[in-house]
Parts: structure tokens; C-alpha cells; sequence
């Protein structure tokens, strides 16, 4: 009995996508930092444009590490779009924003572990490892989600414990609630 070749190119074609298939593939949604030596698009913006200004004197002497009079102002220039005083606006510092002092302070008032992230980090994964330590699947797949599962909060049930106890909810619908029908509950 012969194969025609037709049949011999589709079990061809089939063989080659069951080992495309196969390949190693990395499941990092979930994780927002970047990886890799290339920039971060949302990071990147474009300086002020270069102008000569009307008296060379009436330029700053140069500080290290102060600001450049090239360097975004987003805020100030939103302030000025809008008919404010854009002047008025404080550059913000590297570090908390100003109004956050405070919150940055009480947060701290019992000393910073330094490290703290690095640590968190080995935690996590060692209790990833752990949770998900008796599954086998023939597909690679992120655990991520199943590992903390149970520490997942059920927006529809605390939205009603809330209504229960009388706390007004105006951001929520009225009618709120839980539809198991909807895609991807």
C-alpha cells in the first residue's frame, strides 16, 4: 500500500507543530518589572527642546544632580495646559512624593530591614514551591495563581458584608452581583 504524498506532508506538518509545541516558553505575566538590557517603553520620556536663552548670564551655574532645564515637567505642564501657574508647582524629589511623608515616616517608625525585598522574594518562591509541590502536569504552567488562591478576596462577597453592615458603596452598582456565567469567572 502507498502513502500519497499529500497524507505524508500533513503527518510532516503535524510531527513538526506537536515539537513546536514542546518548546520552553516563560510565564512572567504576572510579574510587571522588565526584564533584559532593553528600555522601559512607559519610562522613556522625551526631553523639552534646546533653546538659546535670551542672556547666557541668566543661566544656573551647573549642579550635580539637579534638575535640567531640558527635563519633563509633566506636572507643571499639565497645570500651565489647564491655565494655572506651572512655576508654582514643585519639582518632586527622587524618593516618597511630598504628601507622602508622613505615611512613608509612621510606616518606618520601627526601623527598615534592609534586604526586605530579596527576602520576600525567596519566600514567595519557596512557598510557591511548596504549594504546588504535588502537581504534575504534562504542560508547563504558571502556579502562581493557584499557590495564593485562598488568599484571593471575593470583591462580590466583601461588597456585601459591607452592604450588610450599612457602609454606603456609591462607586458600586446598585444591582452588583456575582454572575458565575460571565467569561473568566
Amino acid at each position: 500500500m502507498t502513502v500519497s504524498p499529500i497524507a505524508k506532508r500533513c503527518v510532516l506538518l503535524a510531527l513538526a507543530l506537536g515539537l513546536a509545541a514542546c518548546g520552553e516558553r516563560d510565564i512572567t505575566l504576572h510579574e510587571l518589572r522588565v526584564r533584559g538590557d532593553g528600555p522601559e517603553e512607559f519610562a522613556i520620556v522625551p526631553p523639552k527642546p534646546l533653546q538659546t536663552p535670551e542672556s547666557f548670564d541668566a543661566l544656573p551655574p551647573p549642579t550635580p544632580g539637579a534638575a535640567n532645564r531640558t527635563d519633563p515637567t509633566p506636572e507643571a505642564d499639565a497645570v500651565a495646559a489647564l491655565g494655572g501657574d506651572g512655576a508654582r508647582v514643585a519639582p518632586r524629589a527622587a524618593g516618597a512624593a511630598a504628601g507622602d511623608g508622613a505615611l512613608v515616616s509612621y510606616a518606618a517608625r520601627n526601623g527598615v530591614q534592609p534586604g526586605i525585598r530579596a527576602q520576600l522574594a525567596a519566600e514567595d518562591l519557596e512557598f510557591r514551591k511548596r504549594a504546588s509541590r504535588f502537581t504534575w502536569q504534562l504542560m508547563r504552567e504558571d502556579k502562581y495563581y493557584d499557590a495564593y488562591e485562598r488568599f484571593a478576596i471575593d470583591p462580590y462577597e466583601v461588597l456585601r458584608l459591607f452592604r450588610r453592615a450599612g457602609v454606603r458603596t456609591p462607586a458600586a452598582d446598585p444591582t452588583e452581583e456575582r454572575n458565575d456565567n460571565r467569561v473568566g469567572g
